[in-house]
C-alpha cells in the first residue's frame, strides 16, 4: 500500500516526470498535493498501471487533489539543456503553477535542483512508495500520452499514437525509413542508418514499449 505522507506538519506535493527515455516529443512533469486521507486501489507507479486505469485515475486525481499542475519542456530545450535538467525545469514549472503552495516536495529519483522557498526530499522509486508521487506520475504520463497522440496526427508514420515516442521497434524502423523530424531529440544521436542507442539515452527503465 502506498504511503499517504512523509510527515504531517507541512502540506506535501509529489513531483514526477514522464518521457525521459523517449526519442521524440517533450518531457512532461506533474506536481500533486493530495488530501492526507486520499486512497484509491488502482493508484500506483504509472508504469505499473494499464492505460485504461491511468485515464480513470487522471480524472479522480484532478478532481480530488488539493492542488495539481502539469508542465512540459519541448525537445529543442531538451537538446539544449540535457534531459535531466529539462526534467527538473518541467517540475519547477509545474510546482510554480500549483494554486496552493506546499511546504515540502517529494521528488521521484535521487537528485533534484532545489525549488526556491520549498524544502524537498528525494525518494528513489518514490512513485511506488508515496501516493502523491504516484499521482504525479499518472498525470505526467496521461497528459504526455494525450500530447503525443496529437503529434501523431502530424507525423503518423512514426506510430506515436501507439508508442508515444519511445524507442520501440516500430519507431526505430520508421526512423530508418523516413529519418528524423522536428520533434525528435537530436542530442540523443539516433542514427537513422544504424538505428542504435547511444549514451545520450537515459536509464533503460525509462524506455518503455508500446502501451507503457
Amino acid at each position: 500500500m502506498l504511503r499517504s505522507y512523509l510527515q504531517t506538519e507541512l502540506l506535501e506535493a509529489g513531483a514526477d516526470e514522464a518521457g525521459r527515455g523517449c526519442y521524440a516529443g517533450p518531457v512532461f512533469a506533474a506536481a500533486v498535493a493530495l488530501p492526507a486521507d486520499f486512497y484509491h486501489p488502482l493508484l500506483n507507479d504509472s508504469k505499473q498501471v494499464i492505460e485504461e486505469h491511468r485515464e480513470i485515475l487522471r480524472e479522480i486525481i484532478e478532481e480530488s487533489a488539493i492542488a495539481w499542475a502539469v508542465a512540459c519542456v519541448d525537445n529543442e530545450a531538451i537538446d539544449q539543456l540535457n534531459i535531466l535538467k529539462a526534467s527538473f525545469r518541467a517540475m519547477h514549472i509545474a510546482i510554480a503553477q500549483l494554486q496552493t503552495k506546499p511546504g515540502l516536495l517529494l521528488i521521484d529519483g535521487n537528485r533534484f535542483t532545489p525549488y526556491p522557498g520549498i524544502r524537498h526530499h528525494c525518494v528513489v522509486k518514490g512513485d511506488g512508495i508515496y501516493a502523491s508521487i504516484a499521482a504525479a506520475s499518472i498525470l505526467a504520463k496521461t497528459h504526455r500520452d494525450a500530447y503525443m497522440r496529437q503529434l501523431h496526427k502530424e507525423f503518423p508514420h512514426y506510430g506515436w499514437e501507439r508508442n508515444k515516442g519511445y524507442g520501440t521497434a516500430e519507431h526505430r524502423l520508421a526512423i530508418e525509413q523516413f529519418g528524423l523530424c522536428r520533434y525528435h531529440r537530436k542530442s540523443y544521436q539516433i542514427d537513422p542508418r544504424a538505428v542504435t542507442l547511444f549514451d545520450g539515452i537515459p536509464d533503460s527503465e525509462d524506455v518503455e514499449e508500446e502501451g507503457g
